[in-house]
């Protein structure tokens, strides 16, 4: 089959390696604009883009496909079967959806019609759902309302965003690379999503990692893995920022002040929350790297009593 593939990040950037070992004729890439990136603000391609200018595909990079028409007609030119989207990061214009024989389908890091949206995966972690996984889609109109056409499932245990990320983005490649020549034969049955059991992920702000502390130890500690790397869950220490980046649940008595600190040893620091206690095991305070608390403790203090905001 002749693809164009849509994708922006890693996630996208696993789906693309597996159709390229797989043996597809990738012949044109759509990925998002160069963008400054870290804190060196150094233009830098996307991780779609630098495999795809390995692999020698040509690459589009319009700032909005659907004010592009030249990104469009380079499309229709190429006449591919199927469009193949993962992580693209825009909308995709109804006469793009329309124009391959096969249509368009979307590798989706959810268990559809659960977690629409922008961020997924966070969203799987921060509302403790035991599995989650990936869903190929035929992709409509509609914010991820396409009929579904496979699924894999995954348990999501205590892994952190980076750790859930990696293996549902390998998950979601290896599913690709199966179910891609069953479309081309026209051999799957797509099935219809329930919107009575639809749920949405928006999109993630930096303010979504600050800690409140009046909510459970376990729904803390979720925030924590949920915002590993990006924002990183995050409170105040005598007027600076701390984060904390690992921690763990401890049973605990209601009725102490939230966010105060009744206890710091090498094996954390013991935090009061609005039901349990949260260990934070690894934090980081700025101008500093996260370390394990026993190592922080080496050198630098934290003061018993204090509230954290």
């Amino acid at each position: 089959m002749k693809i164009v593939f849509m994708g922006t990040p890693d996630f996208a950037a696993t789906s693309l390696q597996a159709l390229v070992e797989a043996g597809h004729q990738v012949g044109l890439v759509v990925t998002q604009p160069d963008r400054a990136r870290n804190r060196g603000k150094k233009i830098q391609f996307s991780p779609v883009k630098e495999l795809a200018v390995a692999h020698d595909i040509p690459v589009l990079q319009p700032e909005k496909i659907k004010d592009s028409p030249q990104t469009m007609e380079m499309i229709k030119a190429y006449r591919p079967d199927i469009i193949v989207v993962a992580a693209y990061g825009q909308i995709i214009p109804k006469e793009l959806l329309e124009l391959p024989p096969l249509g368009c389908i979307n590798v989706h890091a959810s268990l559809l019609p659960r977690l629409r949206g922008a961020s997924p995966i966070q969203r799987a972690i921060l509302d403790g759902e035991q599995e989650t996984g990936v869903t190929i889609m035929q992709m409509s109109e509609g914010l991820d309302t396409g009929d579904m056409l496979a699924k894999t499932i995954v348990s999501v245990g205590k892994m952190n965003y980076e750790q859930l990320h990696d293996r549902l983005a390998l998950l979601g490649a290896e599913l690709l690379a199966e179910v891609l020549p069953l479309i081309g034969q026209r051999r799957l049955a797509a099935e219809k999503q329930n919107e009575d059991e639809a749920t949405y992920a928006g999109l993630i702000t930096k303010q979504d990692g600050r800690i409140d502390f009046s909510k459970s130890a376990e729904q803390i500690e979720r925030q924590i893995r949920a915002f590993d790397p990006w924002p990183g869950a995050f409170c105040s220490y005598m007027d600076q920022t701390m984060k904390i980046w690992q921690a763990e649940v401890l049973d605990g008595d209601e009725g102490e002040t939230p966010g105060r600190i009744l206890a710091v040893t090498d094996e954390g620091i013991d935090i009061a929350c609005g039901s349990g206690i949260l260990r934070a095991r690894q934090i980081q305070l700025p101008g500093k790297k996260r370390v394990a608390v026993k190592d922080f403790l080496r050198g630098n203090r934290i003061e018993k009593d204090c509230i954290l905001g």
